[in-house]
């Protein structure tokens, strides 16, 4: 049994909220600058220059990349043989993410309730999301994640007849209606199988895998390529100003189903696709 107190916790949650916020992960930064050779466009070209230089200024001035910096998404993966000592652990993340955002002077975005709207002033309560897993570690993953993208993010319970063609033109389709509202270029994290909820929530996870990373079984790998193609033939472009770079990747998790069921959802992210991983 390792003991792990959440002072630790606290300060690696608060650490990773302001580094998610000021550099971009390398993977992200590398797809945004390599995209600037294959967009045909001479405006589109010229806004993912502003978008590379705009990282760099960040990096250099450790300041936010964009002004929303999200309502903080974390995943959290607890070894089963780790023993948290001292506070509630879902006080200590929040405590971190409190800390973060005041000390990263990052915008607070959390609104208490969804109807009466007060400002929490410290962007808690974060989203957690908890996976027990063999081991003495914990994983932490942070991500930020920015609601005009959110907003163009969506759910279908497909049938099971709708199949792999239903799949792309509801996953085409919601990118087109999205259009520039999601801030392109886009990463396009997707989730198929499971429940309403799970596919939810997959869509997220996928969100944080890199962008050079495909899945690892075949037919999906194949689809997430293929979708990236159509995507990209829309037009859509950087700014939403046209060209060909609408997405920059295209990341897809599955998840057994039920018989009677096809969910998919698709969670839509900016070019900011913030999301930093630490192992404790």
């Amino acid at each position: 049994m390792r003991i792990i107190n959440t002072d630790i916790i606290i300060e690696n949650i608060k650490e990773m909220c302001i580094e998610a916020n000021y550099y971009l992960s390398n993977d992200m930064e590398c797809g945004i600058k390599e995209s600037v050779e294959k967009e045909k466009s001479p405006l589109g070209k010229q806004i993912l220059e502003q978008l590379s230089e705009n990282i760099e200024i960040a990096k250099a001035d450790n300041i936010p990349i964009c002004q929303d910096t999200g309502m903080a998404i974390v995943f959290i993966k607890l070894g089963q043989e780790v023993h948290i000592e001292g506070i509630n652990l879902e006080d200590a993340i929040n405590e971190g993410i409190r800390l973060g955002y005041k000390e990263g002077y990052l915008r607070k975005s959390v609104v208490g309730d969804p109807f009466i709207r007060n400002n929490t002033k410290d962007n808690t309560p974060g989203i957690i999301h908890y996976e027990i897993v063999p081991g003495s570690n914990i994983e932490l993953t942070v991500a930020p994640k920015g609601f005009g993208s959110e907003n163009m993010s969506k759910i279908y319970m497909l049938k099971p007849s709708d199949g792999l063609e239903g799949v792309k033109k509801a996953v085409v389709e919601t990118v087109k209606l999205a259009g520039p509202n999601a801030c392109p270029p886009i990463v396009v994290g997707i989730g198929i199988g499971g429940s309403f909820e799970k596919c939810a929530l997959l869509a997220k996870k996928a969100l944080t895998r890199e962008l050079n990373k495909h899945s690892e079984i075949e037919h999906i790998k194949e689809l997430e390529e293929n979708l990236k193609d159509e995507i990209n033939k829309l037009g859509i472009g950087p700014g939403g100003l046209g060209g060909v770079i609408t997405a920059l990747g295209v990341n897809i998790e599955t998840y057994p189903t039920h018989i009677a069921g096809l969910p998919l959802a698709i969670n839509i992210c900016c070019h900011v696709n913030r999301h930093v991983s630490r192992i404790i």
